[in-house]
Formats: structure tokens, C-alpha cells, sequence
């Protein structure tokens, strides 16, 4: 009997990647083409995180399996890097370098949720983030924020939503798709709902945290007594322009990441050795590539915006961060 099963059966194919591959078809049939599938930056991996690979791969070093959370010195200059920038405790411990921020979410999922569990999904909410709660045979709770509020949930629609069953929070920050942003006191809020139930944690998606337009960059896990209720997915995929390298990470309490550490043993073992050396240089290398891209990214959004406030009929948000 030709039967998936029930897991797989459970969720769609991702919407993004369909999305892409039909604009990739008609391309190839000559058919002319705007693509707004994937969150993927047009600007080219920085020449100093290449030049790095490649130093990498003329070392002759890094030609074996490398450890399954990562390599010691990029978990250090992670934990180092939101010690620094986000104001939280993380040490490399802490630290899971996985084939991307989607197997981040994917290892935290698996780690945690049971089936009677209940995920809040935040919404609209990256395609994924559905999936992977159905992947981990849970239930996703979906809370929609309206565009009144800038698509942003608040901490009252959250408590409401709130069951026995609530084991997960997530959300991004800045949004894709919506490119919001929470502010310090709307976090604050958020984190003063979580902190009443004893069991539940947070996924806070920070993957576009260096393309935003606020100045203000605040991760969740910096509010007193989040450290211990927060994973923190984050990645070099958007603010680096490094998607095609598959280079994400988790930062969490020791007993997640050692649960992730686990999950991801089993299923794809270490990230790419020459990748890690490359996402190493851009973390600890020149952020000047990424403020130049960010400025780029600022005009274009005032562009689309002018236009589309133009369209009779049309309402449109004021994006504070993201593509």
C-alpha cells in the first residue's frame, strides 16, 4: 500500500519553495518573471566571508566531520556576538549551529513538542513555522494580529489564547512576512504573559534582526527570567547574504541545546566545515556590507510603499525591519 505517513500526510509542501519552483518553470519557458517567493537577499556573500572559505579549504584543516553542535570558536563568537549586541548571557553551551535557522526551528520542535501540545503561532507567520508544529505532531494555535497594530499580536490576544495545552510561543522579530518589528515594552508585555505558566517556552525568530530600521534590536531572552524560557533562532542567511550556505543556530538553556545537539546527531549530524569557517569571518568581521545592504533595503521600502499608497483601494503597513 502505497501510504505516507500520518506525519507527512499532515502537513503541505512549503508555499515559498512551491511558489519559487513555478516561477523557475516559467522562466525556463521564457516567460518573464517577478519572483516574491523566496526571503532571499540579490546582493552577493561579502568578499571577506568567501575569502575566509577559502582560506579554509587551502588549510586542508577542515576536511572532517566537524563537532554536531559546531565548532568551538564559532559557538564562542555566537555566544560572545549576543552578549555583546542583545544583552544575553549566552555561552557557547548554549550554542547549536545547524543547516540553516529552519533545522533550528525543526530540532527545538522535535525536542519539545508532544503530540496533545499546543504551539501559539503568531500570525502571519513565516510558512514553516505551520508545518513544523505538525511535523512534530502538535497543534498550531494560530493569533492573528491586524494590520491596526501593525500585524502585531498583542499580550492581551496572547493571554486569551493561552490553554493548559500551551507548551510553545513563536514569533519573529523583525516579521516575515509582514516586516514588524516589536518594540522593548511590547516584548516586556509578552514576556509578563509567558512568565505566569511555569511550562511554557518561546521560539524567538531573529533571523532578520540586522535588517531593521528602528535602531532599536531587542531579543526576548535579555527580559529577566526569559533566559530560561527562550530559544533563540538566528542565522546568517539574510543579513550576510549567505542563504545559499545553509548556516543557522539556536542559542537556548543547556538542557534545549543538548536536546537540539541530539535531535540533529541523529538526523544530518555537523553543519558544512567550510561554511562554519565562513559564517565565522561574518561574525566577527566588518559589518560595513551588511549597513550598506540594510541601506539599500531602506530605500526600496519607501519605493514599494510611495507606490502602493498610490493603488486605490490598497492599505499598506510602514515596514520597520526585513525584505
Amino acid at each position: 500500500m502505497n501510504k505516507l505517513s500520518n506525519r507527512i500526510e499532515a502537513i503541505q509542501e512549503s508555499a515559498t519553495l512551491a511558489m519559487a519552483a513555478k516561477a523557475r518553470e516559467f522562466k525556463s519557458r521564457g516567460i518573464d518573471v517577478i519572483s516574491l517567493s523566496l526571503g532571499e537577499p540579490d546582493f552577493k556573500t561579502p568578499t571577506h566571508i568567501c575569502e575566509a572559505a577559502k582560506k579554509a579549504i587551502d588549510d586542508g584543516k577542515y576536511f572532517a566531520y566537524p563537532p554536531v553542535a559546531g565548532y568551538q570558536d564559532l559557538r564562542e563568537a555566537l555566544a560572545a556576538k549576543y552578549q555583546k549586541e542583545n544583552g544575553v548571557p549566552y555561552k557557547a553551551e548554549n550554542i547549536v549551529v545547524s543547516n540553516g535557522a529552519k533545522q533550528s526551528i525543526a530540532n527545538a520542535m522535535l525536542a519539545l513538542l508532544n503530540p496533545d501540545d499546543e504551539v501559539i503561532v503568531f500570525s502571519p507567520f513565516w510558512v514553516s513555522y505551520d508545518a513544523l508544529v505538525r511535523l512534530a505532531e502538535a497543534t498550531p494555535v494560530l493569533v492573528n494580529g491586524g494590520l491596526e497594530n501593525d500585524f502585531k499580536v498583542t499580550a492581551q490576544q496572547l493571554e486569551k489564547a493561552i490553554t493548559k495545552k500551551t507548551r510553545i510561543v513563536i514569533f519573529s522579530s523583525p516579521c516575515n512576512p509582514t516586516g514588524s518589528v516589536f518594540s522593548k515594552a511590547e516584548l516586556q508585555a509578552i514576556a509578563h504573559e509567558i512568565l505566569k505558566h511555569e511550562s511554557i517556552l518561546v521560539i524567538a525568530d531573529e533571523i532578520y534582526e540586522h535588517i531593521i530600521f528602528t535602531g532599536e534590536r531587542v531579543s526576548i531572552a535579555s527580559f529577566p527570567g526569559m533566559f530560561e524560557r527562550t530559544i533563540t533562532v538566528n542565522g546568517f542567511a539574510k543579513g550576510f547574504a549567505m542563504t545559499g550556505w545553509r548556516v543557522g543556530y539556536v542559542a537556548a538553556p543547556k538542557w534545549i541545546a543538548d536536546g537540539c545537539n541530539k535531535i540533529q546527531g541523529q538526523l544530518t549530524s555537523a553543519n558544512c566545515s567550510i561554511a562554519q569557517r565562513a559564517a565565522l569571518a561574518a561574525i566577527t568581521g566588518a559589518i560595513e556590507p551588511t549597513n550598506k545592504m540594510v541601506d539599500e533595503y531602506r530605500k526600496r521600502r519607501q519605493i514599494v510603499y510611495d507606490l502602493l499608497k498610490e493603488i486605490p483601494g490598497v492599505k499598506a503597513n510602514f515596514p520597520q525591519g526585513a525584505f
